[in-house]
């Protein structure tokens, strides 16, 4: 596994079918583009904590649940190149479209992998 990107998203209940749309809806474009495996997954068991939890991260509201993903890319440089041409895109509609969640609560970041049991 050569990097990953994560991301942690605060999306309405209501809306879960139409993010999951979008997701199934770029998927192909960003694997178009280099990535080797797309995964968005629903919060299920997602405990309070004292501190800091997945809900306060992203300060999920009364009604919104969280969405945890990740891409895989062969390589950081092949990720960032990929994030040019995915903007540019225009299957990916305008920035302007609405999308199923408040962009301005994700959380995002890219990683390198330090321990992979599928590299072992």
């Amino acid at each position: 596994m050569g990097y990953v990107q994560g991301f942690l998203i605060p999306v309405p209940v209501a809306k879960k079918d139409a993010y999951r749309d979008m997701a199934a809806k770029t998927a192909p474009i960003f694997v178009e583009y280099g990535a080797t495996r797309i995964v968005e997954t629903w919060g299920d068991n997602l405990p309070d904590g004292k501190t800091t939890d997945f809900r306060k991260a992203v300060k999920a509201e009364d009604g919104e649940n969280v969405v945890f993903s990740w891409i895989v890319w062969p390589d950081k440089a092949t990720a960032e190149a990929a994030h040019e041409k995915i903007r540019a895109d225009p299957r990916m509609g305008d920035p302007g479209d609405p999308i199923p969640f408040d962009g301005k609560r994700m959380i995002y970041g890219g990683f390198v992998p330090i321990f992979d049991t599928e590299e072992s």
